[in-house]
């Protein structure tokens, strides 16, 4: 039975009952964050709580929507986080909330310590309003079925001009040149929580990180990238499908190690 929390309360159901008008249905008008509950504790400074629900206000705010109630929804994640370590927290446009939980990944650490294939992606599959989590979602999963068509685990979003923006679910990261590389926000691309972590670690050590677009020339000159999110944390990326050709990456480059190590620290 699939146990979730909605609008105050406890189900125990495989299904999920929405008035046929609901914005959320026709539109995907919900926004959402996902999150990895560290140290069985919302408090945890890895699992970053606070900084997930301020994100979700910041976008209800942006679209005049009504904020949750915000014990409500604790409950609701802690009570979830007993038998999940991810959440995927949703709230709809009048307030109610919707969480949803599941395992990591069973291959994680292989991709962690393997890398994996991502495929370039056409522009059209650029997500709609890119600074905000919102439920409608479709480009990015369709750029990920894509790239599994391919034997790809990932799928790399680009713009009309075929910079690289994001993968379908996390951030970019690059190394080359002698510096850190991740696109700038400005470029369209979600401000991710573990890249806004990865960015502190990297400035409190002292690394040279460029925000700067991620041209074509430039990212065939990077030695390896990886890609972050709040769940998987960073993966390296070791091919990248083209569709002329396909671009390899260092998959025994530092970078994911690295990079893991000083979020973890």
């Amino acid at each position: 039975m699939i146990i979730y929390w909605y609008d105050g309360q406890l189900v125990n159901s495989q299904t999920l009952e929405l008035a046929i008008d609901d914005p959320g249905l026709i539109y995907g008008a919900t926004v959402f964050t996902t999150l990895r509950v560290y140290d069985n504790s919302l408090d945890s400074r890895l699992t970053q709580w606070h900084t997930h629900c301020n994100r979700l206000k910041l976008s209800l705010q942006s679209f005049g929507w009504s904020p949750p109630d915000e014990g409500r929804l604790r409950q609701g994640a802690e009570l979830i986080m007993k038998q999940f370590p991810v959440l995927r927290i949703t709230i709809f446009p009048d307030g109610r909330e919707w969480i949803t939980g599941r395992q990591l990944p069973l291959d994680l650490a292989q991709k962690q310590n393997l890398g994996i294939v991502a495929r370039l992606t056409p522009p059209e599959f650029q997500r709609s309003l890119p600074t905000h989590k919102t439920g409608n979602y479709l480009s990015p999963w369709l750029a990920k079925i894509d790239a599994q068509q391919l034997n790809a685990q990932e799928a790399i979003l680009v713009d009309a001009a075929g910079n690289w923006l994001e993968t379908s679910t996390g951030n970019l990261w690059g190394w080359g040149y002698g510096y850190w590389w991740t696109p700038p926000l400005t470029a369209g691309i979600l401000p991710g929580i573990m890249r806004s972590q990865i960015l502190h670690c990297l400035v409190n050590q002292q690394q040279q990180v460029r925000e700067e677009p991620w041209t074509m020339e430039l990212a065939q000159g990077l030695s390896a990238i990886a890609y972050s999110n709040s769940v998987i944390e960073i993966i390296p990326i070791h091919t990248v499908i083209h569709p002329s050709s396909s671009l390899k990456y260092n998959s025994a480059h530092f970078i994911g190690q690295q990079l893991r190590e000083m979020f973890l620290a």
